[in-house]
């Protein structure tokens, strides 16, 4: 009698079962864990010291500037997710691997790192420091430079989210329409538009989600001004050092929830449409 093959893929009983428990502890140690915790020291001494903490005008203006920040960066990288897409996936052109290298770049560079970079060209002593104290212009230590530090860091989100689509769709469709006398302008909001929007919306949440967290880099260029240009994580950073531990915990808290409910609407666009979804890079 021949003895069946086992596939590939198939492993043991005994082989999947601690695949699963290494993963179960993984995810309940280092995430659930820590995100429980955040919401039991937010309300440790009940709901009212924590909606206070949240309430006070130094956490308001530090969620304004967190929000405002992402309002503009998230349009911003989505367009430029959207052009270099398109240059990337529907066009040959010299330094096209030049690009697709400098749209990973956020990636590998530290955002302590990209913070410095701003300080270094619109600080003070920076490149552009003299003319900018001359006209005065804030930069550094401004909105606008925790702006630039955030774009910065987020750039790539719904860039690499775009590329792999657009790369599988190729320029068929694209070029029938075209070839059927329409502009490249309207070629784009009626055939390429449709069957991105599914993988745009999934990078801007992606993107909006690291915007309204980053810490690194905005922490380099805001100068921790109190209630000018502290965004959420920095204003959790100055009351966990001020042993504010509910305030810390309740604005902690607060972002927290801004990420789930972000993973609620990536889990729902999944749901919706889940064959738009391109691979992960």
């Amino acid at each position: 009698m021949s003895r069946r093959m086992r596939h590939p893929t198939e492993d043991p009983a005994w082989a999947k079962a601690l695949i699963l428990a290494i993963v179960a502890v993984f995810l309940v140690s280092v995430l659930i864990l820590p995100m429980v915790t955040v919401f039991f020291e937010a309300l440790r001494k009940g709901l009212g010291p924590a909606l206070e903490a949240i309430a006070q005008e130094d956490a308001q203006a530090s969620i304004r500037l967190t929000l405002i920040t992402a309002a503009i960066t998230v349009p911003f990288n989505a367009a430029f997710g959207i052009c270099a897409a398109w240059a990337i996936a529907k066009h040959q052109f010299p330094g096209k691997a030049f690009l697709i290298t400098l749209i990973d770049l956020p990636f590998s560079v530290s955002p302590v790192v990209a913070g410095l970079i701003y300080v270094l060209v619109f600080g003070a002593q920076g490149w552009f420091g003299p003319w900018l104290i001359e006209h005065d212009i804030k930069v550094i230590f401004a909105i606008p430079g925790i702006v630039l530090a955030t774009i910065f860091v987020t750039f790539p989100f719904i860039a690499r989210e775009l590329i792999p689509l657009m790369q599988e769709q190729g320029v068929d469709e694209e070029e029938a329409a075209v070839s059927m006398g329409a502009s490249g302008l309207r070629a784009f909001w009626s055939v390429t538009a449709p069957n991105i929007r599914w993988g745009l919306l999934y990078g801007v949440l992606l993107c909006n989600a690291r915007a309204m967290g980053e810490f690194g880099a905005v922490s380099v260029v805001s100068g921790h001004i109190r209630g000018l240009t502290n965004t959420m994580p920095l204003h959790v950073e100055i009351l966990y050092n001020e042993y504010d531990f509910v305030g810390a915990f309740a604005v902690a808290a607060l972002l927290c929830f801004l990420a789930i409910a972000t993973l609620v609407l990536k889990a729902g666009l999944e749901l919706i449409q889940p064959q738009s979804r391109p691979g992960r890079h």
